[in-house]
């Protein structure tokens, strides 16, 4: 590959280049073991390479890919959204049908009794935006419970409660689903692992489901469960800004944290 300007490139900068994952990810790997450098193990940060330089992870051979890609999948119950897992059969990136669907990865997560919008991408510094806590994108879900939910547990949510860690787990915002009461519309922004399944299950709610509608600008709209879409340039856009960060229409706001 020719030098085009980016070189040399920090090792989990080109990693990420290359569709490996988020930075952060690519900086587990490299501290784990997982990566070579012309036949030589790397574990310690700032190494950088250039266009010379053979970078292999877990023995395969890595280069920046050709092009860019930016999905949105509509995730089914049932699937997981980790890459590769001994004791899994049913991987959300197989749904996506393209040529360049191994170099695919999540951009965050929905864990497997989830279902909704997920992104895609082999885009690396996209992905690190995206999940980064600073720039605060948005997630909405909407979530069944087994009961009618109270006002005053969903101002506790919002407030946060300590469950498992020593930071709380949070909600920015809520909104009450017309005609029912089992239906809460859910806005978080850092989503931590089964964040809204712990903070019902701590306020003594068990979820019956669980389906992500938005993410930033994004929207699920009609993609049934198993299709995926590209996004378009604006969306892109969007995400990467900041922009879009607020829910198009829908329910009635009852409460946020600001």
């Amino acid at each position: 590959m020719e030098n085009d300007g980016f070189y040399p490139i920090r090792l989990q900068a080109y990693m990420a280049k290359c569709g490996v994952g988020s930075r952060r990810a690519c900086e587990e790997l490299i501290r784990t073991g997982h990566v070579m450098v012309n036949n030589k193990v790397i574990r310690e940060m700032g190494v950088k390479v250039g266009p010379e330089d053979i970078v292999q992870v877990d023995m395969e051979t890595i280069e920046p890919a050709d092009k860019l890609y930016y999905i949105a999948l509509n995730k089914p119950r049932g699937y997981v959204c980790t890459n590769y897992d001994p004791n899994e059969e049913k991987y959300a990136r197989d749904l996506i049908t393209i040529r360049d669907q191994r170099l695919l990865f999540n951009v965050g997560r929905l864990d497997k009794d989830s279902n909704g919008l997920i992104i895609f991408t082999n885009d690396g510094d996209f992905a690190n935006r995206m999940m980064h806590p600073k720039y605060e994108v948005e997630k909405e879900y909407i979530v069944k419970l087994d009961r009618d939910v109270v006002i005053d547990d969903l101002k506790r949510a919002l407030d946060g409660v300590y469950s498992d860690m020593p930071r709380p787990y949070r909600i920015k915002r809520y909104d009450l689903m017309p005609r029912t009461k089992q239906f809460v519309r859910v806005t978080l922004i850092e989503g931590k692992n089964r964040e809204i399944r712990k903070i019902f299950s701590y306020l003594g709610y068990d979820v019956k489901s669980l389906t992500r509608i938005r993410v930033g600008g994004v929207e699920l709209g009609d993609l049934q469960p198993g299709q995926w879409r590209d996004l378009t340039r604006e969306e892109v856009g969007m995400l990467l800004s900041g922009r879009g960060n607020t829910r198009k229409s829908g329910g009635r706001g009852n409460g946020r944290r600001d």
